[in-house]
């Protein structure tokens, strides 16, 4: 089955890289990094205003764009790519969580503010820490007692520290926290699961092409013995094989993201195949950089310490590649 991008979808990743490139360059992404809420709130408002990056898979009845899910992740892909810190990830799950499991009014009350750029965040009930659960101005938890709204401001949300400087982690602590039911527990949590899975894998394909570009541009730049270290064989036989890693991701993450969007039956299957290839690839895509570029690659100045930590904690935010594996149905 061959399987690529309508023009319409092309023409929004080149709009996406387009951006991204000129908005999320090493120095605005580190300075976004220390920025309060984590991230460039400019940026992120442009790409909610002039992209519809939160409200891709939103329904218009809702205020979203009315395209699907599919799209929303072709621009994740991009956002890992740029390693600019975003609370996109975070919002998608959240919305689709609420697509799946929550009653009319919520949906009605909740998604307008998701698709205007109001950062979400969904507790799953797991003690685990939350993607941007410190920022989010719309709060939802997966709990016993069913799917609820969490009045932001009555929660105990804690920062915590992480391995990737550009995720934004939080403890949540709903204990005496004003709560609202909206709907199925059950539903949403499937469904959070998903969407974070194949989330993830998107933002690993588009770090894993990231590494590579960075890697192939450093050997022809670099010389040594009077020559490109990209002219060596050896390195060019290491970076064939970089190539194959990411445009296998690539296939896999599509694959599962249409799979995920679409409802298909295999959904599942696909998403954890996705999670568990694309997470193991990056990981050593990062560690390849950080080989094939030397001693630069181990300073702080350099971006590729950006890529390996990413990489990695990438490997667990929905999973790691060895729990998915148990996952898929042999």
């Amino acid at each position: 089955m061959e399987f690529g991008l309508s023009e319409e979808q092309q023409e929004l990743v080149s709009t996406v890289r387009g951006l991204l490139a000129k908005r999320a360059d090493s120095r605005a992404v580190r300075a976004s990094i220390a920025e309060p809420l984590g991230h460039d709130e400019a940026l992120w408002r442009t790409l909610v205003e002039q992209i519809g990056a939160a409200a891709l898979g939103i329904p218009e009845e809702y205020d979203g764009a009315g395209f699907s899910l599919f799209e929303a992740l072709l621009v994740l892909e991009e956002v890992g790519r740029s390693l600019a810190p975003s609370p996109l990830l975070s919002s998608l799950v959240t919305s689709e969580a609420l697509l799946a499991g929550a009653d009319e009014d919520a949906k009605a009350r909740l998604l307008p503010r998701i698709a205007a750029g109001e950062i979400a965040a969904l507790v799953d009930g797991s003690g685990h820490a939350v993607l941007d659960g410190d920022t989010a101005t719309v709060l939802v938890a997966v709990t016993d007692a069913g799917l609820v709204e969490v009045e932001a401001a009555t929660a105990r949300r804690t920062r915590l520290g992480s391995v990737d400087q550009t995720l934004r982690l939080a403890r949540v602590d709903l204990e005496g926290a004003t709560t609202t039911p909206i709907g199925d527990a059950d539903a949403a949590r499937e469904r959070a699961a998903l969407v974070g899975t194949v989330g993830t894998a998107a933002l690993a394909t588009g770090l894993a092409a990231r590494g590579l570009e960075m890697t192939v541009a450093y050997s022809k730049d670099r010389v040594q013995f009077g020559r490109p270290i990209g002219s060596f064989q050896a390195l060019k036989h290491r970076m064939a094989d970089l190539l194959v890693l990411v445009e296998m991701s690539r296939s896999a993450s599509w694959a599962a993201s249409y799979a995920v969007s679409s409802g298909r039956a295999d959904a599942a299957e696909l998403a954890h195949v996705a999670g568990s290839y694309c997470s193991e690839a990056v990981a050593h895509v990062a560690a390849e950089t950080i080989q094939l570029h030397g001693g630069i690659a181990i300073t702080w100045e350099h971006d590729a310490h950006l890529v390996f930590k990413r990489a990695h904690a990438l490997g667990q935010l929905f999973g790691s590649p060895l729990e998915h594996r148990a996952l898929v149905e042999l």
